[in-house]
């Protein structure tokens, strides 16, 4: 019977609970921030929620702070980019978004008493055991945010806990039963865990250039962009009392001191001729351009510059206006950059090509040393598993990740999980690390324990089942637009 439930278990797991589906709130609370912010702040809209750009950065830097503390302060934006972190973190504001349009749709909202009692049992705004309004506004001033954000945010948790406490969950004494009964299945095993630190590679040119051949052309060189352009250096001219009085009263708002009042006319007079002085030098700059548009410029020296993603005299900003003229309109209005007004003409486009090899050495090695030694990794598994020979474990359950040695909790949490779901007595499993671990069972039983939390992990399981088929339900139901290209 154990033999049997070891072998299906997979199927076993997913099958209880497919007839008694039901749903649940608890795995949907204390997601990312959102918000209906204006269209112009908005990164995505759901249905008549909108996701903006702020909300995305909370929700970014709350999960990159989450990945930090797993990687014991060894994460970076690299690794970030690596695990799709933004995207990660767009989908569960859409998923919440897509929470608030269902509770709309039952009109459910949170009154301010059902607010203020959930507010005021929050531990961390307690002083003395109680709740204390001026820990209250510290803690929020500490992590910048308003009360009033605060009090939003909650609001929109509460509504979303609402919506879900709506079909509540049962769960049964047999599913408890089942579930012990799986749980307590313990397996002893033979294992042995390789790693890529075990292949050694030949990064000779003899290998690296047909690897490289095979793929140049995913290694080009960036567009890039000749110009010539002139620039305008400041103009300063004399201005009489008058010009000054009333450029003041026309614009006095612009000057300010650093409390916010507006400044006399004798303290901004200085301010004042600067500015004349700024827009004096930007109509220059468009007359000139104008000119130069005409061509009655041929005697004017101008200056030459190749710009691209790599080499950037000037500034993203320059660069992505300047991609986007052709031959056909090459002239580019005048563009302050420090502080000096610059006119380009695209003089020609170069396109993407091959990078030669030595110039992308480097980074053939990368990828070559990394796809090599995975599959030099594989074949040695595949050669190992029938006659290898590892370590013994004493019976381990799917709980018993202190009793694997040489991988990190996290792995052997991973090598666990998919041992116990897994119908083969000896194969190898690929962890997500790269590591593969190879096994043999030697023996198994049913350990004789009890668990007084399965009610609680039955519930987690069928809410886990419930909240993907929720939230595909409710995609096709409301549209996800998104603003923000790569995601």
């Amino acid at each position: 019977m154990i033999t049997w439930m070891q072998r299906h278990k997979k199927w076993l797991i997913i099958t209880i609970w497919i007839s008694t589906i039901a749903f649940v709130g608890a795995g949907f609370v204390g997601w990312g921030q959102y918000s209906y912010g204006d269209k112009a702040g908005a990164v995505a809209k759901v249905g008549n929620v909108e996701i903006t750009q702020g909300s995305l950065q909370k929700s970014y830097s709350r999960m990159y702070a989450k990945y930090n503390e797993m990687f014991q302060g060894n994460f970076d934006e690299e690794k970030a980019k690596q695990f799709g972190l933004q995207k990660q973190a767009l989908q569960q504001l859409i998923q919440q978004a897509l929470l608030l349009n269902l509770a709309a749709s039952y009109d459910l909202e949170v009154s301010d008493k059902e607010l203020i009692a959930s507010l005021t049992k929050q531990e961390y705004f307690f002083k003395d055991g109680v709740f204390d309004k001026e820990s209250y506004k510290i803690v929020l001033s500490q992590n910048r945010m308003s009360t009033k954000e605060y009090e939003s945010e909650l609001r929109k948790d509460l509504l979303i806990q609402k919506t879900l406490k709506l079909l509540p969950i049962e769960v049964s004494e047999n599913e408890i039963d089942i579930l012990s009964t799986l749980m307590n299945i313990s397996d002893k095993i033979n294992y042995k865990v390789l790693s890529q630190d075990d292949i050694t590679i030949d990064t000779s040119d003899a290998l690296l250039k047909p690897f490289w051949e095979t793929r140049k052309n995913n290694f080009m060189s960036a567009i890039s962009y000749d110009v010539k352009y002139l620039m305008q250096e400041k103009v300063v001219q004399t201005y009489d009392d008058t010009q000054i009085s009333n450029y003041y009263s026309e614009n006095k708002t612009h000057f300010k001191d650093s409390e916010g009042k507006i400044l006399s006319l004798q303290d901004a007079k200085e301010l004042v001729v600067d500015e004349l002085n700024a827009k004096a030098t930007k109509d220059k700059a468009l007359r000139t351009y104008i000119s130069y548009k005409k061509g009655k410029l041929q005697d004017t020296a101008f200056k030459y510059a190749t710009l691209s993603q790599a080499e950037n005299p000037f500034d993203a900003t320059t660069l992505e206006k300047i991609s986007k003229l052709s031959l056909a309109s090459p002239y580019m209005k005048p563009v302050l950059i420090n502080d000096v007004y610059h006119t380009f003409e695209l003089v020609k486009v170069n396109p993407s090509s091959p990078k030669a090899y030595e110039d992308t050495k480097s980074d053939v090695i990368a990828i070559y040393t990394a796809q090599t030694k995975k599959s030099k990794l594989q074949e040695l598994a595949n050669n190992s598993i029938a006659t290898f020979n590892g370590t013994n474990t004493p019976f381990i359950t799917s709980r018993d990740i202190d009793k694997i040695n040489g991988l990190t909790q996290a792995e052997a949490t991973e090598f666990l999980q998919k041992l116990f779901t897994n119908d083969k007595k000896r194969a190898y499993i690929i962890l997500n690390s790269g590591k593969i671990v190879l096994y043999y069972i030697l023996e198994q039983k049913l350990l004789d324990k009890s668990n007084n939390d399965l009610a609680s992990s039955v519930k987690k399981l069928k809410s886990g089942m419930f909240n993907k088929a929720l939230i595909k339900t409710l995609e096709k139901q409301y549209q996800t637009e998104i603003f923000i290209q790569g995601l």
